[in-house]
């Protein structure tokens, strides 16, 4: 005889425990108190380290006396590996630490990174002796200033991915949902979190460039290190409220051990019956719990992934624990095809966040040479990029509000575009913003060579420093299409039981855009150095707008091979709809910016 629910029972969570380890109760742990203390710590971290990146450019061509591909490089270089290793963060979080505990950890770490490099901004030691601008006797950095700096820098970078890897969800974490109630307090978090995100990168290149070049690199540095420690304080508050899950395990595991099963059993034949491989139904346990996941139809593609649920015929009969990385089930098997088909997809939307990176590097750089002030006020070269983060926060509601009920009845679709749209109008956007900048780029140069400036860096070109608000507007509105976009697509076409890989998939396309953009500039500056340097250290005797030519050209070749895989692409949705299989609704939203 069943009993109804007791009060006492109905008010703790079933998958969620509190600090000391028991059942979480509904009215004292989680919900928005919990949340908004999450939601502060990603504010200063994305405060930190684009109030670090957005003008560290600036800081190692003036102060540290490095080229301009080389500062460029590093600034890539560092948010490349910001990026990369949230991957790393992931897999401890998922394996081993749980979020919680990574993000406690990693803001430890980002705050000693930016603390060292605050440091080295204030004792002389560690930067070389001042000098003029452009002037013969400037000398760079020598090893031992760079190693610091290098380490400050990069020990910001593991700090970043750690935390950045586990924020947004623990943060869902903090909401029940299979009550909707909180389902749709879930939803608003993730608004809260695009919002709150967004003003921090407000902040950053407003607030702190100009405090960093105006007041002083050692008090926007030192400002950074006082936010995130100030933001681990709030967070570590909070524990008392916080609800846990329990460790799940990386996707990266599933993902390895179906290779490695395969590659084991490489020299079997493939049975010509599917239903003879093994897959959820044949097992009930598996360390201990129950498989709970989707059964997915077989796919003839990747064929030779199938041989990882090849059965042992000694074992065939009853199985209740198994070797996965000697057995996986079909639907482990089909789950890891998902993701693969997803790669060609993945791999168009790296370049975009390759010209993403000029607007923190050669733009910069640009305006630094140009005509900054509005009566006696100096913009800083670095707040141009305010535009950019405007861009963003406009073009969400415009789409939202205009673009997005035009398309609903235009294209007969409830949600307007489609991720694969979205993305192709980012890509689309960047190709535009390269082209613009490339012709805003010629006529500075021709202004610099009618004033006489072509072998002058110091006396500002007298153009406008507005004239780059349309490659910044470009880029930002592309960024506001394809962010979104490509985490609504990751999200929805990962595996159910694979989703925390949605957001490593994103950030891994950041990275490698980023990492692309420094072999690029590598290369160029290589090859066109021992004429007239592309990438010169005095722009105005360089042809950087060749650079961002080169750039436009190959988006456009990325985007004709997006077009061409997004129009072979299958949803997830549509593959279950033809074989007859409801898709299971996920806990996780699509994507609400």
């Amino acid at each position: 005889m069943a009993f109804p629910q007791t009060y006492e029972e109905t008010k703790t969570l079933p998958d969620a425990w509190n600090y000391k380890g028991r059942q979480a109760q509904r009215s004292t742990t989680g919900g928005w108190a919990s949340a908004a203390m999450i939601l502060g710590v990603e504010s200063c971290e994305r405060l930190t380290t684009l109030g670090i990146a957005v003008n560290l450019v600036t800081y190692l061509t003036g102060t540290m006396h490095l080229g301009n591909a080389t500062s460029a490089n590093t600034v890539t270089n560092f948010l490349g590996t910001s990026f990369m290793l949230c991957l790393l963060g992931g897999f401890i979080a998922d394996t081993y630490l749980g979020r919680y505990l990574t993000i406690a950890i990693f803001a430890t770490v980002q705050a000693l990174g930016v603390t060292i490099l605050t440091i080295s901004t204030i004792i002389p030691s560690l930067r070389p002796p001042k000098c003029a601008p452009g002037s013969h006797s400037c000398v760079q950095a020598n090893g031992k200033q760079l190693l610091v700096l290098y380490t400050a820098l990069y020990l910001t970078a593991l700090g970043t991915g750690g935390l950045k890897s586990s924020v947004s969800g623990f943060g869902s974490d903090q909401f029940d949902d299979s009550d909707k109630k909180e389902r749709n307090k879930m939803i608003k978090f993730f608004n809260w979190f695009f919002f709150f995100i967004s003003v921090g990168s407000l902040c950053a290149v407003t607030i702190l460039v100009y405090i960093q070049d105006n007041v002083g690199r050692q008090w926007g540095y030192g400002i950074c290190a006082c936010a995130i420690v100030l933001g681990l304080v709030v967070f570590l508050a909070g524990t008392r409220h916080y609800r846990f899950k329990k460790l799940v395990g990386s996707p990266l595991t599933q993902i390895a051990s179906v290779f490695v099963a395969a590659w084991r059993k490489r020299h079997l034949e493939l049975p010509s019956d599917s239903t003879l491989l093994f897959n959820v139904d044949d097992v009930a346990i598996e360390g201990g719990h129950k498989k709970k996941k989707q059964r997915l139809p077989h796919s003839k593609e990747f064929r030779f992934l199938d041989k990882a649920a090849i059965k042992d015929p000694e074992t065939s009969k009853s199985i209740t624990v198994f070797n996965k990385w000697y057995l996986s089930t079909l639907t482990d098997v089909e789950e890891v095809k998902l993701v693969i088909r997803m790669v060609p997809i993945w791999a168009t939307t790296i370049m975009f966040w390759t010209i993403h990176a000029q607007m923190t590097t050669f733009s910069v750089s640009q305006a630094s040479t140009m005509h900054r002030k509005i009566k006696n006020f100096v913009i800083p070269s670095a707040s141009m990029a305010g535009f950019f983060v405007g861009s963003i926060l406009l073009t969400v509601p415009i789409y939202d509000r205009i673009i997005m009920p035009i398309f609903k009845k235009l294209l007969k679709n409830p949600y307007g575009l489609t991720p694969l749209q979205r993305i192709g109008t980012g890509l689309f956007l960047s190709i535009l913003a390269m082209i613009v900048a490339s012709t805003i780029e010629i006529k500075r140069l021709h202004v610099a060579k009618s004033n006489g400036l072509t072998n002058n860096s110091v006396t500002p070109v007298p153009i406008s420093v507005f004239w780059l608000i349309p490659q910044f507007l470009c880029v930002g509105a592309g960024e506001a299409f394809i962010y979104i976009g490509q985490l609504d697509f990751f999200l929805r076409e990962c595996p159910k039981g694979m989703k925390t890989m949605s957001t490593g998939l994103f950030l891994s396309t950041l990275s490698l855009g980023c990492f692309f953009s420094s072999v690029l500039v590598s290369i160029v500056h290589k090859v066109t150095r021992n004429k007239k340097a592309w990438l010169a250290d005095n722009l105005n005797q360089g042809k950087l707008y060749d650079f961002y030519w080169l750039l436009a050209i190959l988006s456009s070749l990325n985007l004709m091979f997006f077009l061409i895989c997004a129009k072979g692409y299958v949803y997830k949705e549509k593959r279950l709809a033809d074989e007859g299989i409801e898709l299971e609704e996920s806990a996780e939203p699509t994507c609400h910016a």
